[in-house]
Formats: structure tokens, sequence, C-alpha cells
């Protein structure tokens, strides 16, 4: 239980519902960038917009380390 943080787990969990939300929005910008880049190979605009929606997806694990993080046992 060294590395146990329940309490930054709670204050983190709506701001982790917050970027769940966001990162179902980033599943849907990471589909329209990836058609498209396979569309249009030149237009890397939209490979860039694609990384960026890989991100976005990963942003609710990392509020939840952040929060659980900033608070010591």
């Amino acid at each position: 239980m060294g590395d146990c943080r329940p309490l930054g787990f709670l204050i983190g969990l709506p701001f982790a519902l917050v970027a769940l939300v966001l990162s179902l929005v980033g599943v849907i910008v990471w589909i329209i960038g990836s058609v498209l880049s396979c569309l249009c190979p030149c237009c890397i605009c939209c490979a860039g917009l694609a990384n960026f929606a890989v991100d976005i997806i990963k942003l609710p694990v990392k509020v939840l380390r952040w929060f659980t993080g900033q608070i010591p046992c």
C-alpha cells in the first residue's frame, strides 16, 4: 500500500470523466484524420491531427495519474 492514494483518485474522478468525454471526441477526430490521411497522403496536417487525437484519447489516464501524484498518502 505504499503507492495507494485513494483521495487523489476520488478528487480526480470528476475531471477524468470530463476527460473521458473529450477522449470520445478524440476518437472521432482520430478516425476522420486517419481516413483523410489515407485518402490524401500529401496532406500532412491530417496526420498531425490524428496524432493530436491520440493524445486526447490518453487524457483520462493522464488526469488520474496527475491527481493521484499530487496528494500524498
